[in-house]
């Protein structure tokens, strides 16, 4: 067996799973489950008809590379969306399954496995899927700690220059997972000088970026952030993007790298003998989703009404603030006299509502678990749900409260 396996932790949710044993919730309060990312919106009509309307496309083997139409529709909305220069669709963009797959598989790609010093540097909370793939890949990872004392920030001049020689891979989720910290211009312009430096690849994880609050002002990419800094050839950037939170298509499995081309030839030499290519019929529903604006409008729309009303609620009681984007509030609990983890369970065993408690989210380092004292909620499910999830959490600190 590789040997590497065992530096895997249990996920997240196998260990709220376990964190949950024996508890047996109230039978007169219906399941709400605000613990996982798993967007609960309606799929837009059009993406199904593009689907059903391309169920001949089960008949072929499709190519690991994608089919010219999915390319060039996820080429021209990266010009749109992000006002880039003409994307090459032919070496700029790669189609996948889903940014999950993708962002373990490239760093499986990238890693000098010759070299058992090898780091990946991580946010810290961050998307499990960084730590897996570093392991896998023979590195480590080394994470930053996103705290509220700095808002959330990765702090990148805290790295001492002895490790940012041994990073290859840098992961950053901009909007972040789970704090909805976004990365700003000047934090760009750094990670580049720093990629300059070093010689380290950066992949940008953005699976969240279009679900904001402020139409005016989009969330910054990456790609976009090196275009403005004038690195247009997008030297040693990759970023990775998904339908699933843009248009309500988790079980779709549809997102798309893009960004350096030399990087992305020889990631597609690697996913050629991975096996990974999307189906024929998910690439036409892809690029009908791509290609359509009006129902991630309407998406932002209906978070944005959930947040007006679901955020205030919390915010009497936890200690949170608005994110930057994304769908989720980095609630902190601490002040109620007790740990995220008890949070979570007795929620779950006295109201019947699941959020995660951060801790699960995040490792210890520099001697801190920075989500401790924190859970996630995910604002998934429609807004009568969340209201009373919300109202059921309110009760429930005002309990805590009153005890402590």
């Amino acid at each position: 067996m590789n040997p590497h396996l065992q530096s895997l932790h249990p996920y997240p949710f196998e260990k709220l799973r376990k964190l949950f044993e024996g508890i047996v919730p109230p039978a007169g309060l219906a399941p709400i489950r605000l613990s996982i990312g798993e967007p609960q919106h309606a799929t837009p009509a059009l993406i199904r008809q593009a689907l059903v309307d391309n169920l001949d496309g089960l008949a072929s083997y499709p190519t690991t590379q994608g089919s010219d139409a999915l390319r060039q529709s996820i080429a021209s909305w990266l010009e749109r969306r992000f006002g880039l220069p003409r994307i090459d669709p032919a070496a700029q963009v790669l189609p996948v399954n889903g940014s999950r797959e993708a962002l373990f598989a490239f760093a499986q790609c990238v890693i000098d496995g010759t070299r058992p010093d090898a780091l990946v540097l991580c946010p810290n909370p961050f998307y499990q899927i960084y730590e897996g793939a570093a392991y896998l890949a023979g590195a480590q990872p080394y994470f930053i700690n996103n705290l509220p004392a700095d808002r959330f920030a990765s702090d990148f001049s805290s790295v001492p220059e002895a490790t940012w020689q041994r990073i290859q891979l840098v992961y950053v989720c901009s909007p972040g997972n789970p704090t909805g910290k976004l990365l700003s211009l000047a934090e760009w312009q750094q990670l580049f000088e720093l990629s300059d430096r070093y010689g380290f690849i950066i992949a940008a994880d953005e699976c969240y970026s279009e679900i904001y609050f402020d139409d005016e002002h989009p969330p910054i990419g990456g790609l976009e952030a090196a275009h403005r800094l004038g690195r247009s050839d997008f030297h040693n950037i990759v970023m990775f993007s998904s339908l699933s939170k843009r248009s309500n298509v988790p079980g779709m499995r549809s997102g798309f790298v893009a960004g350096d081309a030399a990087i992305l030839k020889r990631f597609l030499l690697y996913r050629t003998y991975h096996g990974c290519a999307m189906s024929p019929s998910v690439q036409a529903a892809s690029a009908a989703a791509w290609n359509d604006e009006a129902h991630v409008i309407e998406n932002r729309r209906l978070y944005r009404e959930k947040f007006d009303v679901i955020a205030p609620m919390i915010a009497a009681h936890l200690h949170v603030e608005l994110p930057d984007a994304g769908f989720y509030l980095w609630a902190g609990v601490a002040h109620l006299g007790v740990s995220d983890t008890e949070f979570a369970r007795r929620l779950q065993a006295e109201y019947n509502v699941t959020v995660l408690p951060g801790s699960l989210l995040a490792r210890e380092a520099h001697g801190v678990n920075p989500g401790a004292g924190f859970v996630r909620i995910a604002l998934v499910a429609d807004l009568a749900e969340c209201v009373e999830a919300a109202s059921r959490i309110a009760t429930f600190a005002q309990q805590l409260s009153n005890n402590s």
